[in-house]
């Protein structure tokens, strides 16, 4: 479809694609260019990001602030499906499109699809943009007077949900028909329109007809269209596409060590020691920092650095141990760290995994041949962890990016963060990062938003300033003392530079039980805003900011981790943060949040209120071996003062995650 999505040419369907399909779409309209982004997040919704550019219009009403920029804006849609197709009965969804902006095609719709052999017919209802031909009555107008017409505009400053317009003004019919060709690759389309241009945002467009037709031609990953629409109009477009859940990268490793006639040591004595640390590290990722071996039990102390899966991680560590240590060996303990923390005790029956491994059953799973809890006392007795003191480096990748500035339609900035610390013990260290920007074009970033009529402080908009001062700048410099307090609970507190804009101090608990599907969590942080003229100084602008959240993850949303954060943002204002994360089987995470608080969309200025999105990819896309880490690429259509978290060095949400694992 034009706008991205699911749908003929201008008209939306009710089809949905595989859970997990991702688009990437650019078309050509004469008047308009879109480039979007569709994404099926469930088998029963799908969501599309848009930008549009409006070819006959400047970036804004005045000129020499525009320059050669036309006009830029950003749009939202979601479909939900309401009923499956069956024998007899439709496909039915509900849909909204650009429900959250300045409106320019904001529209509701239902739709339904049914198919009947190479033909898929389809049929909808159309308000706002897809209504203007009113060609039929509103049905909701004969239940309401106040659903016969729309109110005009939008609200607030942009960005909101104005529900007070969902299915009120004119209503038009739509539909048309698909048809797969005998030639596989081949697909035509033949579409009725329910908009008469009539309202547009690139102003009047002449119409000779309301009757569409297309054409999609697929090859490999790609879908290119051809399309003539309203009798005058000739246009183009294509479409990458993949599937978050089936996205893999082919892996070169050894199979799985085979337990099958393997020679054994008859007794602990008879261990390699040297052999089994070395095997668990280089085929496992398992890096010990303390063992202890029994004729009863086998603990092994360490951190994974290779397997994002559990599953597969106990697996690889299981098939080492049960090869290398006697068969009088009935339990094995993997005590995964974080740091020097131990963090969750895998807990292996020797026999059954034994058993298992050898496929010496039907129906052989080797999962339940092991369990997760916290590390009890008694394994915790014979933890004496090689020395933690000393120097450590690393290296990492970061990208900033936005869309639709006035200097340009895409600004970016990318580098290496260089981090290093020392640590005292298993609780203490000092740390910091310095970060160097590689690539970017953030020389063109000037906006600023001084004449912006806020009364709030500014406690973000100073961005262009920092980001722009030097290519290699202090990040942060920090000491961190971090430690488990009991079973479930885990503390830290922190002090000194701790991001970019602001330094201070902080401390943080957080509650996690071993595989739960609730975690509770409380912040607080005394910081003061960092100067942007150098990588010391500091501004007057001091806060109390800190958060009470709750992180879910429901049964009824398979795969989704949804975090609420309460409290007291950096400009004081006070509200709730909401962020929603979707996991797909590939590893990949999509995410959106946004800041509700007690500040006016007035007071926030554009955008009404924060919110963004982002996308977490593992490495272990990109190689061709297994490995931990990810990726964080960013989406913040308009950043503003109100809703702003303070960034953490680190959170212990993340610090836990081995727990219950939902990134990894």
């Amino acid at each position: 479809m034009v706008q991205g999505g699911t749908g003929l040419i201008q008209t939306p369907t009710s089809r949905m694609r595989p859970e997990g399909d991702f688009d990437i779409n650019y078309t050509d309209n004469e008047e308009y260019r879109f480039w979007s982004v569709s994404l099926q997040l469930f088998p029963w919704m799908e969501a599309t990001a848009r930008y549009t550019d409006v070819r006959s219009k400047l970036y804004s009403d005045v000129e020499s602030f525009s320059g050669d920029q036309t006009l830029k804006d950003k749009g939202l849609d979601v479909k939900f499906r309401l009923l499956e197709e069956s024998f007899y009965l439709p496909e039915v969804s509900l849909g909204f499109r650009d429900f959250g902006g300045t409106g320019f095609f904001e529209s509701e719709h239902i739709t339904a699809s049914k198919a009947y052999g190479p033909f898929d017919f389809h049929f909808g209802l159309g308000w706002g943009y897809l209504g203007t031909a009113n060609d039929i009555t509103n049905p909701f107008c004969k239940l309401k007077d106040s659903y016969c017409s729309r109110p005009a505009g939008y609200s607030g400053r942009g960005g909101k949900v104005d529900y007070q317009q969902f299915f009120k003004g004119t209503t038009s019919i739509f539909g048309g028909i698909e048809y797969q060709t005998p030639w596989e690759p081949l697909r035509l389309k033949l579409e009725f329109e329910g908009n008469d241009y009539s309202r547009d945002r690139a102003g009047k467009l002449e119409q000779d007809t309301r009757w569409n037709v297309g054409a999609v031609y697929k090859w490999d990953n790609f879908d290119f269209s051809l399309n003539y629409q309203r009798g005058n109009t000739l246009g183009f477009g294509v479409t990458y596409k993949f599937n978050m859940h089936t996205f893999r990268q082919t892996k070169i490793e050894e199979p799985p060590r085979s337990l099958i006639n393997v020679e054994r040591p008859q007794t602990v004595a008879d261990i390699n020691h040297q052999r089994l640390y070395r095997d668990l590290a280089t085929e496992s990722g398992f890096v010990l920092s303390d063992a202890h071996i029994d004729d009863e039990a086998a603990t092994f102390y360490g951190q994974q650095i290779a397997f994002r899966d559990t599953d597969m991680a106990s697996e690889s560590i299981g098939r080492v141990i049960a090869s290398e240590v006697p068969e009088t060996i009935k339990t094995y303990h993997v005590v995964e760290n974080t740091g020097r923390i131990p963090m969750v005790d895998t807990v292996i029956d020797a026999d059954k995994f034994l058993s298992a491994a050898r496929y010496e059953g039907l129906e052989s799973d080797i999962t339940s041949t092991y369990h997760r809890e916290t590390p009890n006392s008694e394994v915790l007795a014979n933890y004496e962890p090689n020395s933690p003191r000393g120097f450590g480096f690393s290296t990492d990748f970061f990208w900033t990016q936005t869309f639709g500035s006035p200097e340009d339609f895409y600004l970016y900035q990318g580098g290496l963060i260089f981090s290093g610390g020392y640590t005292l013990n298993k609780n203490v260290g000092f740390y910091g990062s310095i970060r160097a920007t590689v690539i970017d074009n953030f020389d063109k970033f000037n906006f600023k938003v001084d004449k912006e009529d806020s009364t709030l402080p500014r406690v973000r908009t100073y961005v262009r300033e920092y980001v722009t001062r030097s290519n290699i700048i202090m990040d942060t410099v920090y000491a961190q003392w971090v430690d488990k307090l009991s079973d479930n609970v885990y503390a830290q507190a922190y002090a000194g530079y701790l991001e970019t804009m602001y330094g201070g101090v902080g401390t943080e608990v957080i509650y996690r039980p071993v595989d739960s599907r609730l975690a509770f969590g409380v912040d607080l942080n005394y910081v003061q805003q960092r100067s942007y003229e150098n990588d010391f100084d500091f501004f007057d602008y001091k806060v109390l900011t800190g958060h009470a959240s709750v992180y879910w993850r429901p049964e009824f949303l398979p795969d989704t981790l949804l975090t609420v954060s309460a409290g007291q943002f950096l400009a004081k204002d006070k509200g709730v943060n909401i962020d929603f994360a979707k996991r797909f089987d590939s590893g990949i995470v999509v995410g959106a949040y946004a800041a509700i608080t007690d500040v006016s969309s007035e007071e926030y200025g554009e955008g009404s209120f924060t919110k963004g999105f982002y996308i977490s990819v593992p490495l272990d896309l990109f190689v061709v071996k297994h490995a931990k880490g990810r990726g964080r690429f960013p989406w913040i259509p308009i950043a503003r003062d109100g809703g702003q978290m303070l960034n953490r060095p680190m959170r212990m949400i993340d610090y836990t995650e081995a727990r219950s694992p939902f990134f990894d």
